[in-house]
């Protein structure tokens, strides 16, 4: 969306912001479906560690990724307290177990920061920016990468 400013035109950015193991991340909140709270899942048989299975959503099989294991931070152990983001990547729709939600905001493109030269490569690959924003720094996460991605063990 486009919001003029004075004479000059900015490119905002809608975003949703969560929680895993006490960093904030963000999506493009066009990739969010819904959210939901925590439902146990069916495990997988020969799974990768971070699916931790699939739930029924209304007659569609979803696969649980834990986000917090396939990004290789401690595996959560879920909790009525997580949530449940189910998300559109591509053609195939995910949920993502977060630990929390907590808002949604708006942010100027030109304020989204590149990821720093010092990351891994693996973080350049799914971290595509950050936003400094109130003392805090938010990470602007590519969905895109989540169901790819190969964590060391």
């Amino acid at each position: 969306m486009n919001v003029q400013t004075n004479t000059e035109s900015k490119t905002m950015r809608e975003l949703i912001a969560f929680r895993v193991s006490e960093q904030e991340f963000c999506v493009d909140v066009t990739k969010v479906r819904e959210i939901r709270g925590w439902t146990p899942a069916t495990p997988v048989p020969h799974a990768p560690n971070a699916m931790l299975g699939v739930i029924n959503l209304r007659g569609l099989v979803l696969p649980i990724i834990d986000l917090a294991a396939r990004i290789g931070f401690r595996p959560t152990v879920p909790s009525s307290r997580h949530a449940i983001m189910v998300v559109e990547i591509g053609q195939q729709v995910i949920g993502v177990l977060v630990d929390a939600v907590s808002e949604i905001f708006s942010v100027a493109e030109d304020k989204i920061q590149a990821t720093p030269d010092v990351a891994s490569d693996l973080a350049k690959k799914l971290v595509h920016g950050v936003i400094p924003a109130e003392g805090r720094m938010i990470s602007v996460v590519s969905l895109d990468e989540i169901p790819t991605m190969s964590v060391a063990a």
